[in-house]
């Protein structure tokens, strides 16, 4: 069972992002603000969880959260300011549009910019130890992979409704074949060994 909380006085909000290590579509990030008593024994990090429980988790999350907000941003900032920044700056972005101001942040990863006087302490692997950062992870993970569903429609040679746009050997291949699109980053660029036409 996960840390329902790490300042039981505070209002705590979990943050987290998906898509980092994507080569096309925008980096999500999500904030959450739990109650403190809540519980869900199937919550976890989301890449440890089935796409069925994602999606249940997240109706669930955002129908009992205090607050939550998902935010993101496009490939073109991710090429003008990297990944790491864009990461943080839609991290920002999701607590700026929470309804509820929280007190203190729990961030997953190792790296984060204050945001305004808010305090915040990082978790490596913090979607495996507190609720919030993993309620946080479903949320950015889920809206991510429906956007790029969204936009597998409009480029479906890519078949981002399978991959979400990574690096997977599909889409790869469909990389060597058709080449890049508008939506893929441009500062992501593959190995030239990875993109040797296969014969």
């Amino acid at each position: 069972m996960l840390n329902p909380y790490y300042n039981k006085t505070k209002i705590e909000a979990g943050c987290d992002e998906a898509g980092r290590g994507c080569l096309a579509g925008p980096v999500f990030a999500a904030a959450v603000i739990l109650p403190k008593g809540y519980k869900n024994e199937l919550l976890n990090d989301s890449k440890k969880l089935t796409e069925q429980q994602r999606n249940f988790l997240r109706e669930e999350i955002e129908n009992k959260a205090l607050a939550w907000s998902v935010a993101y941003c496009m490939q073109t900032e991710i090429d003008e300011i990297n990944i790491l920044n864009a990461s943080i700056l839609a991290m920002h972005k999701a607590v700026s549009n929470l309804k509820i101001k929280p007190e203190f942040l729990l961030i997953d990863g190792n790296r984060f910019k204050p945001y305004k006087n808010i305090a915040h302490k990082c978790f490596i692997k913090g979607d495996g130890i507190y609720a919030s950062i993993a309620a946080a992870s479903v949320l950015a993970k889920t809206h991510r992979d429906e956007y790029m569903l969204n936009l597998h429609h409009h480029f479906p040679q890519y078949k981002w409704n399978k991959n979400k746009a990574y690096a997977t050997a599909e889409h790869i291949q469909a990389i060597k074949t058709f080449g890049y699109c508008e939506h893929h980053r441009k500062s992501f660029h593959l190995k030239p060994k990875q993109l040797v036409l296969e014969i």
